[in-house]
């Protein structure tokens, strides 16, 4: 039996749509994307790996509002 993870897929669904031509986009194509990408990141937040990035971007900010003091 072969199982998919939501996540993955949509990571792939995202990737493939990013790769077309910007031009090639209309708006209600820009607003599916940006829908998907929110699926996406609502998938991945409570993960180990999401932990993991957010605290990797948490400290990035820190050190950029640091360093432009």
């Amino acid at each position: 039996m072969l199982t998919i993870n939501v996540a993955v897929l949509l990571a792939v669904i995202v990737v493939w749509r990013l790769r077309r031509r910007t031009e090639a986009r209309s708006r209600f194509d820009e607003k599916l994307t940006v829908v998907i990408v929110l699926a996406l990141g609502v998938l991945i937040a409570p993960t180990p790996a999401g932990q993991g990035m957010l605290n990797i971007l948490g400290q990035l900010a820190s050190g950029v509002t640091q360093a432009s003091r």
